[in-house]
């Protein structure tokens, strides 16, 4: 069973805008193996649907049927 999540919430940062913030944040991300990253992923998922969120995260295949079944190939 998991622990309870937990925020840490001394590690604030201040910007002077919305882009130097998002840039940030992208940078954070990146600088995150694929691992962590997923790991964050599923402690949102937990957060946001709660007991609904048990499992793993299914994989769905879309088919659009506008599409055309056999799309031209660039040569």
């Amino acid at each position: 069973m998991m622990d309870e999540p937990r925020v840490d919430r001394t590690a604030f940062s201040v910007f002077d805008s919305f882009e130097e913030a998002d840039a940030a944040d992208a940078a954070y991300w990146r600088s995150r193996t694929p691992e962590e990253r997923m790991a964050h992923l599923e402690l949102l998922r937990r957060i946001n649907y709660g007991e609904r969120a048990a499992g793993r995260i299914a994989r769905v295949l879309v088919i659009d049927s506008e599409l055309p079944a056999d799309p031209p190939h660039s040569h």
